[in-house]
């Protein structure tokens, strides 16, 4: 049986016309005439025996089944577009491999030590996307993910990488001359949305009195809570491996102990099977693990 695959002509001049609401304006931008949109448009409505705009006298509107075809549409094209601009880019000596990150972990850790992979494999090109939470890997686009360990991640290849523990640093003129430990309970406290109880967990173990463990301000990453810190706006709970240099060069501090019980495994996971057989991924893998034994 024929597919129903409309022509990237059609679609390109629906999705245009389904942005405007308008086929004038929808040909002024792909330079056609607006005799041509229309074709297209009923063209389009015919293959897939369905109406995608109202037509009331020489007005259009785009219909619910037209909004919900223009989502879809919109999605398929822009990933047509990154994929051929991908593809473009490709070198057929080369390697590619794309890995799914948490952001932070990305801007503050993996990327600044990217130079030395480099040096180490020129062939290979690492393409980094930002994932907050776990997701199935297969099928992703994905050729791996360094994340947390989750019981999402069963099936797949682990590869444990670290503990992140966390410290309470904040901005030095934050701080007073008196007692250090009691001032946590009257600075303002940051917190990780994804991580609600965590001061009240510190709290707990270190002995540390606060008493409203839960005021201050919250945020979705941790990238955010450090530009929060380094603005004087309280104290944060971080993991130390993002703010090294913060604390090297004395603009944040951290005069408090830090948390033995806080902490998250970092994973390398890779697809299932007994061992990673693309010399790309495994490559990585190697260097991923000498990097992590260097900064231990």
């Amino acid at each position: 049986m024929r597919k129903k695959v409309p022509s990237t002509t059609a679609l390109q001049i629906f999705e245009a016309a389904a942005r405007h609401n308008n086929f004038s304006r929808a040909a002024v931008e792909l330079s056609l005439t607006e005799g041509a949109v229309s074709r297209q448009i009923a063209r389009l409505e015919s293959l897939i025996n369905c109406q995608l705009f109202d037509r009331a006298g020489s007005r259009i509107q785009l219909n619910s089944v037209g909004e919900h075809y223009a989502d879809q549409v919109r999605e398929i094209l822009e990933r047509l577009d990154r994929d051929t601009q991908y593809i473009s880019g490709m070198h057929k000596k080369n390697s590619h491999l794309n890995i799914a990150a948490l952001p932070t972990f990305s801007s503050r850790w993996l990327i600044p030590r990217l130079s030395r992979f480099k040096k180490r494999h020129p062939e290979i090109t690492l393409n980094i996307a930002a994932r907050t939470d776990p997701f199935i890997l297969s099928g992703s686009g994905f050729d791996a993910a360094v994340h947390f360990e989750d019981p999402a991640w069963a099936g797949m290849n682990i590869s444990v990488l670290f503990q992140e523990r966390l410290i309470p640093v904040c901005h030095p003129a934050l701080l007073s001359n008196g007692n250090i430990p009691e001032q946590l309970n009257v600075l303002p406290l940051i917190h990780r949305r994804q991580n609600p109880d965590a001061w009240y967990r510190y709290a707990q173990e270190s002995g540390v009195v606060i008493d409203n463990p839960a005021r201050g301000p919250r945020y979705d990453l941790h990238e955010m809570a450090i530009a929060a810190a380094l603005n004087g706006q309280g104290v944060a709970l971080l993991p130390r491996m993002y703010i090294e240099n913060e604390l090297n060069s004395g603009v944040l501090v951290s005069p408090w102990l830090a948390s033995d019980t806080l902490s998250k495994t970092f994973c390398l996971i890779t697809p299932p099977g007994p061992e990673t057989h693309d010399m790309a991924l495994r490559a990585f893998q190697s260097w991923l693990q000498t990097e992590v034994t260097i900064n231990n």
